[in-house]
């Protein structure tokens, strides 16, 4: 079943975030992850939250998300992401099948 990270990031240098992202994308590639939203417009409908870029990305299962982030290639890119952003990563399991509220 599907697994999501759900990402909160604050940019401080573009320059070295967009080089981060071109460094991040085959690393996501490779563990089977795709974009389902990444940067576009949001809202907050309740709470206190103030988010500046969110990003959603969707895993094959919660087990390929862990080592996705627990992994040694993503854990060398770290240096390059705190000198450019600051993120907040959260991971969640999907549902075995999609239901109605």
């Amino acid at each position: 079943m599907a697994a999501y990270a759900i990402v909160d990031v604050h940019i401080f240098d573009i320059a070295d975030y967009l080089d981060y992202q071109q460094a991040l994308g085959p690393l996501l590639r490779e563990a089977g992850a795709r974009y389902l939203a990444r940067g576009g417009e949001f809202e907050v409908f309740a709470g206190h939250m103030q988010p500046e870029r969110l990003i959603i990305l969707e895993f094959p299962s919660h087990d390929r998300l862990r080592q996705f982030f627990q992994g040694d290639d993503y854990q060398a890119l770290l240096p390059q992401q705190e000198a450019c952003c600051r993120a907040c990563v959260i991971g969640v399991s999907g549902l075995p099948e999609p239901t109605l509220p």
